[in-house]
């Protein structure tokens, strides 16, 4: 069983809820106007953009005639919505999306990651990714470096535990060239690399899409990951990055073309133990 989560269990609440709406035929503005709030108040309710109150939660359940036993359930799922998960320590570092992004993550059941450039952050040593916070391109004040660093290694403690976050990683070769921080530092996190793959502990797999690949679609493209959870009610999202842009993408149909992207790359990469093979020979090159 995964590790509970706010984010997630109040991503459940507002899906099961609305479900319900649809299932009974009730439009939005009927909704809203049972609890005498706007068509946008509801929109923010139900999208997981804004915190249902006591008032608003019970109104709904009547609304809907909810039975006890899935009222139970319902109320379990906002007793978890209304705790404050570790990553609120540090809202003062990101924004709501971001926020939302670790909350998700923290109570995923898998992560699919594509990335083009650089190691994925859960898979970077605390050095690699002090290097990447320290450079000009993440644009981070360096009073606030350490406090980052710290958020990438709480959020690492998901590779861990009783019930791992299983990690598919598709990098590209050119991520293996990049000194990040140095030869030492690379060469470090090469073996972090190898080593969490041989680690019975984790649950991590790597695959490189080499050089000579002959379908090298988005080698440098934009990095995304794509977050499973557990359960038939949860459907899955992608966080994808680019220079100008970052987010959540929820859309259905949006999120399957970046599982064929993503099954593409995958496709186009080396086998588990050829990967582990060319990452070893990039760390020999820097010994």
């Amino acid at each position: 069983m995964t590790p509970t989560s706010p984010t997630v269990a109040r991503w459940e609440l507002t899906l099961r809820l609305n479900e319900w709406r649809k299932r009974l035929g009730i439009d939005v503005e009927t909704a809203a106007k049972s609890l005498r709030i706007s068509r946008n108040h509801w929109w923010q309710l139900m999208s997981d953009r804004r915190a249902l109150t006591d008032d608003h939660f019970e109104a709904v359940i009547k609304l809907f005639g909810i039975g006890d036993e899935e009222q139970q359930e319902l109320h379990a799922l906002r007793a978890v919505a209304r705790e404050r998960g570790w990553w609120y320590e540090y809202s003062a570092l990101f924004n709501d999306e971001n926020l939302r992004l670790i909350g998700l993550e923290h109570g995923a059941e898998t992560i699919q990651s594509y990335e083009g450039l650089v190691i994925p952050g859960l898979l970077q040593t605390e050095s690699y990714t002090r290097a990447i916070m320290e450079s000009e391109t993440a644009r981070i004040r360096t009073v606030d470096v350490e406090r980052y660093v710290e958020v990438r290694l709480k959020r690492q403690q998901r590779l861990f535990g009783e019930h791992p976050l299983q990690v598919n990683t598709v990098i590209s070769e050119a991520a293996l060239m990049q000194h990040v921080g140095g030869p030492d530092v690379l060469h470090q996190q090469l073996e972090h690399l190898v080593a969490l793959t041989r680690n019975d502990q984790a649950a991590v797999d790597i695959r490189v899409v080499p050089f000579t690949a002959p379908r090298r679609t988005i080698t440098n493209g934009s990095p995304f990951h794509i977050l499973g959870f557990s359960g038939a009610v949860l459907p899955m999202l992608v966080w994808h990055e680019s220079v100008a842009t970052q987010g959540i993408i929820d859309d259905a149909e949006k999120v399957r073309e970046m599982r064929i992207l993503y099954s593409q790359q995958s496709d186009a990469a080396l086998g588990g133990e050829e990967s582990i093979a060319l990452i070893e020979e990039a760390a020999d090159r820097l010994a």
